[in-house]
Parts: C-alpha cells; sequence; structure tokens
C-alpha cells in the first residue's frame, strides 16, 4: 500500500444514474472519513457501461488514489464491475476458493440450491484479497488499491469501514486542517478575487472559497468568504482578507468558530 496518494470512490448504477435510487454512499463516505481525520479526494458516478467501467478502472488501476467501488459486483446480467475489474487489471476472471466457500456456507444456511449463479458471486479478477461482508457473508473484494464492494448499504458500508481499518489505520487523523470564514455583505465575487489570489499566493498552505449567496427573507444576500488549510496560516491569512475586504468598502461578519479535522 506504499505511494496512496489520495482516496476516491466510484458509484456505480443505472438505478443512481436515472433517478430510481437515491445515492446515500457518497454521504457515509464523508462521514467515515471525517470520523477518521481522513480526507474524500474525488467521487465519480458511473452506469453500469462495461466499456465505460473497464475505461475508468484503467485509469485509475494506473493511479496512485486508493479507490472504493460502490455496485455492479452481483451475478445478474446488469452487474459489470468484476469483469470491468480485471479486465482492466488483464487478468482472468476466477472462482475465488475462499469467497466460494463463504457463498457455501451461506446457501446452506438458507436452505438455498448452490447454482452455478450464486458461485459466480464468488468470480473475482485474479489475485484479488477477499472483503467480509458481515450482513450475509457474500463477500467483495480487493484488488491492488481498489476495494469493491456491492450496493446495497446494509453491506456496503460496514465493508469500507473494514477496509479502512485493515488497510490505512496508519493514515487516520493525517489530515491537520483548520478553517475560518465570515460573512462579507453585499460581497461581489469578482471585486474580491483578486484578493483572494493574492491571499493563495502569500500563504501557500492554504486554499481560500467563497460561497455566494443570492439573498432570502431570513437573510440578506452576502458572499462567504473563508480559508482552510494549514492552521497556522489560517489566522493570519484571514487577518489579511478582513483588511482586504474593508479596504474595498464592504462591511462584513466573521462565522463563529474554527473547525480542526
Amino acid at each position: 500500500m506504499n505511494g496512496i496518494e489520495g482516496f476516491g470512490a466510484l458509484i456505480i448504477g443505472d438505478e443512481i444514474m436515472r433517478g430510481k435510487r437515491r445515492d446515500v454512499h457518497f454521504d457515509k463516505l464523508r462521514e467515515v472519513f471525517a470520523a477518521r481525520g481522513l480526507k474524500l479526494d474525488w467521487v465519480q458516478f458511473l452506469g453500469d457501461d462495461r466499456a465505460l467501467l473497464i475505461k475508468t478502472l484503467q485509469r485509475t488501476l494506473a493511479g496512485k488514489d486508493v479507490v472504493f467501488s460502490f455496485g455492479g459486483i452481483g451475478a445478474t446480467p446488469d452487474d459489470h464491475t468484476r469483469q470491468a475489474a480485471a479486465a482492466a487489471a488483464g487478468v482472468p476472471l476466477v472462482l475465488h476458493p475462499e469467497a466460494a466457500q463463504l457463498i457455501r456456507e451461506r446457501m446452506a444456511e438458507t436452505g438455498q440450491e448452490l447454482s452455478e449463479g450464486r458461485l459466480n458471486m464468488g468470480v473475482f479478477p485474479e489475485g484479488s484479497r477477499i472483503v467480509p461482508n458481515t450482513f450475509n457473508r457474500i463477500p467483495g473484494f480487493s484488488y491492488a488499491h481498489h476495494h469493491f464492494f456491492p450496493g446495497f448499504p446494509v453491506m456496503a458500508h460496514p465493508m469500507l469501514e473494514w477496509c479502512l481499518e485493515t488497510y490505512y489505520a496508519d493514515r487516520f487523523n493525517s489530515l491537520v486542517e483548520a478553517e475560518a470564514a465570515m460573512r462579507v455583505w453585499d460581497g461581489i465575487e469578482g471585486t474580491m478575487t483578486p484578493l483572494m489570489q493574492e491571499a493563495e499566493v502569500r500563504f501557500p498552505g492554504i486554499k481560500v472559497f467563497s460561497l455566494p449567496f443570492v439573498g432570502s427573507a431570513e437573510l440578506k444576500r452576502h458572499v462567504e468568504l473563508g480559508v482552510r488549510g494549514e492552521p497556522s496560516q489560517v489566522a493570519p491569512a484571514m487577518d489579511m482578507l478582513r483588511a482586504g475586504v474593508a479596504a474595498l468598502g464592504y462591511r462584513f461578519d466573521d462565522l463563529p468558530g474554527d473547525t480542526t479535522k
């Protein structure tokens, strides 16, 4: 697992893309990562399109980001993720012996027939590792720095946490980041852009963000302007922004609290 750069996720399924099912994986990813002091760098939503999945996984397998993939590892005709992962990696699909045993045990427990279709749920890219499934014991799999889960949240989310605890605990709480912001009343982003750019040049350990709000009956028009990043640089960067905003003739109010993540 050496050489890891970041963390990303693939959320796969025609039902999500067509609006037939609401995605819940993204919110869970943010929750699980925040609880461990980690940062999710990117998320990509994809339909059940084998060619597109192969192309995407070829790119991510060639990179150094850890990737968590949700969906498409079943054995029905619309499930393509296992096949796409094998094709992208350039390895054959094989029946994983441990997965086969777990599937046999599950079928025996539930009194179901051990069909070829059910055994196919244990056919993974050669060289894969098992990801335990505490819900029904039908496993997911890991290949290289990629981890593949079913689309069902009740199964996938414990599997996500297991992978993080098993493979990446040494990276927990490695993100030390502070954040501070203010509301700039009637602010115009274009007018403040040079100030934001100057702040990022002067304080390279921070990022400036701006969130415009057009106004409502409860809250007048403003821009939420702030910085996040290296804790030692947040306060001086905010001081610079406050001075610059005041020089532009804007009134502002600090938002409460700095957040260290």
